[in-house]
This record gives structure tokens, sequence and C-alpha cells, in this order.
């Protein structure tokens, strides 16, 4: 006489298991979330009152890091509202900001690389455009592409449209990225060469330069391969 063994898995189990999953993640995102608020908030505020302190040609050379930095303090406001947004907030404000997350940040950070490689392979393009009114208008730009992103975001992500949301998410991390990595081994291309006729005081001045470049836009391409919103975005693409 033979006998099987069948293992029944009720609704109540699977149900029991889904959840205790959303809740480890929701803790994680909670978690991380406040780190980065704890932490993002004060140290972009401070770099942020460092610039402004500065002289005007000082605001005018790190014009777009200042940017940067304002985008960054909204991105540690949108993760305060995301752990309001549990018990307090409605999530579509937490859904609005998410647009300066996977856009936003990028965005500004290819300009802080596209600013630098100019600086080190086209010197003279980059003084022509050196002027602040260039870099206005290049962020006034910037920051209408983020409006739009925002809103996009809001909509796609209130009727949980995920597949467009992994799409719209993709692209931009795979062109951004493409960019940042361009200029990053440009940038060490043009530290390995030397200029010729070049005395050895002038040659170690322009790799110090280059050499700036080159771990800035390292650092920031790293910063956008690991970025803060990455918890999230895994959690929306599990619901």
């Amino acid at each position: 006489m033979n006998t099987s063994k069948v293992n029944f898995t009720t609704p109540e189990t699977s149900t029991n298991f889904t959840t205790q999953s959303n809740g480890l993640l929701d803790s994680l995102n909670i978690c991380v979330y406040s780190i980065s608020f704890l932490l993002g908030l004060p140290t972009h505020s401070y770099v942020l009152w460092l610039i402004i302190k500065g002289t005007g040609s000082g605001v005018a050379s790190e014009f777009f890091i200042l940017n940067l930095s304002v985008c960054e303090i909204g991105n540690s406001l949108n993760c305060f509202i995301y752990m309001l947004s549990y018990w307090i907030l409605s999530s579509t404000l937490e859904q609005f900001f998410e647009g300066l997350t996977i856009t936003g940040r990028p965005l500004f950070q290819c300009l802080v690389c596209v600013e630098r490689y100019l600086a080190v392979l086209h010197p003279v393009t980059f003084l022509k455009y050196k002027p602040l009114r260039y870099r206005v208008i290049c962020c006034t730009v910037a920051w209408i592409i983020c409006l739009g992103s925002c809103l996009v975001c809001m909509y796609i992500l209130s009727e949980e449209n995920k597949y467009i949301y992994t799409w719209f998410f993709s692209l931009q991390f795979l062109l951004f990225l493409s960019i940042q990595l361009f200029c990053l081994v440009a940038v060490l291309r043009a530290l390995k060469q030397s200029g010729p006729g070049e005395r050895g005081r002038e040659r170690e001045e322009e790799n110090h330069i280059k050499r700036r470049a080159f771990y800035l836009i390292l650092i920031t391409t790293a910063s956008l391969t690991f970025p803060v919103g990455s918890c999230e975005y895994f959690t929306e693409m599990k619901q």
C-alpha cells in the first residue's frame, strides 16, 4: 500500500509570511531614511551655507554644487515625509518628491561631472561658458526637468504602474551613469598623459587639478551607483 504525504499551505500562512516580509522591508526603509535625514539635512545645509557665505565668484564657480545641495536637502526632506507617510501624511507628497531622487540628484551630479570634464579636456570651451548666466540657464532647465519628473512619478506611482516606473527609473539611471563614466574615463586618460614641453612644476599643478577632478567624478559616480533611494525602489517593485 503506497502512502503519500501532502503538504497544505493555508492562505492565512501565506498572508502572514507576506505581511512579515513587508513589515521587515518597511522597518529597513524607515531605518535607512532616518539615517539619511539625520545626516543629509545638516550636512548639505552646512555645504549650502559655506557656498553662500563665500564671495560672488565663489558662488559662481560652485553654482552647480549649490543647486545639487538644494536638491539633496529636498531629498532629505523627502526621507522625513516618507517616514511620516506611515502615520500622518498621504503618500502623494512623497511620490512627488521621488522625482528629486531619481532625476534631480543624478542630473545635477552630471552637470558637475561635465563641468569638471570641460575644465580638464576643453579649457577654452570651459572659459567661454564659465560666466554665471550660462550656469543659471543650465540649472533652470535642470529644475524644469526635475519638476516634470516629479509630476510623472506622482502619476505613475499613484496609479501603481510599476513596470512604467521601472523603465522610467532604469533608462534615467543608465543615461546618467553613461555620462559620468565617460567623463571619468576621459579625465583618467588625461591624467595619465602629460603635455609636451611642460615644466615640472606646471605639470605637477596641472596633474593636481586633473586628480581633483577625477576624484570628484569618481565619488559622484559611486554616489549614483549606490543611491539612498534604492531601498524604497525595491520595496515598490515587491508590492
